[in-house]
């Protein structure tokens, strides 16, 4: 069990740690510091076609939309969802959230500590904005490495 924190959090919007990465924003809202290791709170902004390929992590993660639609495929199944969807994935799950619009979700990892492959994979975001739109596909080598250090795995985008 993750050590206990008597440590609040307060954010106003906009703020926490915000990466870019795979074409979206990804911002730290509260982080394993935070929590005593309980959890990691992740607010992201994902264009269409942005986002991760197909993965599976450590950690279970649970998944309400904000803003925007998007199709998530879970293990065999897709899902559509939109503003107040909400998903749980069991640590282990395959999964890959495809933006049918700009998307913004919040993502909780439980244990915490995911935070850390953002700020590894990512570079800091130069405005609270998404990105430039990437000239080149995300480095799936890159991120199989990465991802590897934070019990993250990858699969290839599959072909349309």
């Amino acid at each position: 069990m993750a050590a206990r924190t008597e440590k609040t959090v307060t954010l106003k919007p906009g703020e926490g740690r915000s990466y870019w990465t795979q074409g979206g924003l990804y911002t730290v809202k509260a982080g394993v510091d935070d929590t005593g290791g309980a959890l990691t709170v992740m607010e992201m902004t994902l264009p269409v076609g942005g986002g991760p390929p197909p993965h599976t992590h450590e950690s279970d993660e649970t998944v309400y939309v904000v803003e925007g639609r998007l199709r998530y495929h879970v293990g065999d199944e897709v899902v559509e969802a939109g503003p107040g969807s909400f998903l749980h994935i069991p640590a282990g799950g395959w999964e890959r959230p495809e933006p049918l619009e700009t998307t913004k979700i919040i993502c909780v990892y439980q244990p915490g500590g995911f935070e850390e492959f953002f700020a590894e994979m990512g570079e800091p975001a130069a405005t609270n904005e998404l990105p430039p739109t990437p000239a080149s596909p995300p480095d799936f080598e890159r991120m199989a490495e990465v991802g590897a250090r934070y019990g993250l795995q990858v699969r290839p985008m599959p072909e349309d």
